[in-house]
């Protein structure tokens, strides 16, 4: 089967197209044949080798950590699929990943995939929505007619928290750059905020602060000062340390996603029910994930991409 691996760590030029054997399910285990993997920030940091510390991959690697497929083959155990299945996953972090032709994954970390949208594009759905799902209501318990502030909502993540905050009922405020505040706006946040030209600042305060963005410690202690008092702050990048107040009890949480095949089935059925939108902005074969590599690494991808493996 044809795949993309990096033998060391470095820029996207250490990717290569190859060939590979194919994998072979274990137990417990479900080879997929992959319609689609999503890029995300974070395949980018483990190739890169700066995320190397926590997540230690064996080299050489696969990467795409989130996927779309076709169940191909069961290992001795797996009870729940059949081969022929559509499914989506969030794949383990330091296992091979997507990025080829097929890949194995633990069957418990499967769901069924949306029947609403083609299968390759339901592979920018896992990892970045269960993200945006965990944050908002198992770590910052957002309830109706709460105010939340979502900053860096331009991204993958920052689109499925706009949406999954509305369905619950608050009222969202996010900050975006010009290039992605019309997909913010779309998403339906309330109020958006350029913090590209003005400092971030609110009428009152709020209930919930999410992070989504790589910005200095005093930049986001400042945002703190904007969350009530007893409030929380959820942050999802592990290079910015996550301030509390304790003076005031606004406590803090830095997320760390985990697979969850529970809640990505009630994200499936959303999508489904036309509840949640799936953006996806740009579709390439998988010859040129190097590609998308060096354009996200220049600021350059439109949004979500998803590499289509055949």
């Amino acid at each position: 089967m044809k795949a993309v691996r990096f033998h060391e760590y470095g820029g996207p030029d250490v990717l290569r197209y190859e060939d590979v054997e194919a994998p072979v399910p274990g137990a417990g285990a479900a080879r997929l044949r992959v319609a689609g993997s999503a890029f995300n920030p974070v395949d980018d940091g483990i190739r890169g080798g700066y995320l190397r510390d926590a997540f230690p991959v064996t080299l050489p690697h696969t990467p795409g950590i989130e996927v779309a497929g076709t169940v191909d083959a069961l290992g001795d155990g797996v009870t729940g699929l059949q081969v022929g299945d559509e499914v989506i996953g969030f794949l383990p972090m330091v296992a091979d990943g997507a990025a080829a032709e097929y890949v194995v994954a633990p069957a418990d970390v499967l769901a069924r995939a949306p029947t609403s949208i083609p299968l390759a594009d339901a592979a920018a759905l896992p990892m970045v929505a269960l993200t945006a799902w965990q944050a908002l209501f198992d770590d910052a318990q957002l309830a109706a007619g709460q105010r939340v502030l979502i900053n860096g909502a331009g991204g993958a993540v920052g689109g499925y928290a706009i949406q999954l905050a509305k369905r619950a009922g608050a009222h969202v405020i996010a900050t975006a750059s010009p290039r992605s505040a019309e997909r913010v706006a779309s998403a339906g946040a309330d109020e958006l905020i350029d913090h590209t030209t003005t400092p971030v600042s609110l009428a009152e305060p709020v209930d919930a602060l999410l992070n989504l963005a790589r910005i200095a410690p005093d930049q986001l202690a400042a945002l703190v000062t904007l969350v009530r008092p007893g409030g929380v702050v959820v942050n999802t990048v592990p290079t910015v340390p996550t301030p509390a107040d304790e003076a005031r009890g606004v406590r803090a949480v830095s997320l760390f996603v985990r697979s969850d095949t529970e809640q990505l089935t009630q994200l499936v059925a959303m999508v489904d029910r036309g509840e949640l939108r799936v953006d996806v902005a740009a579709r390439v074969p998988l010859e040129q994930l190097a590609d998308v590599h060096a354009r996200a690494a220049a600021g350059e991808l439109p949004g979500r991409t998803v590499v289509v493996a055949g």
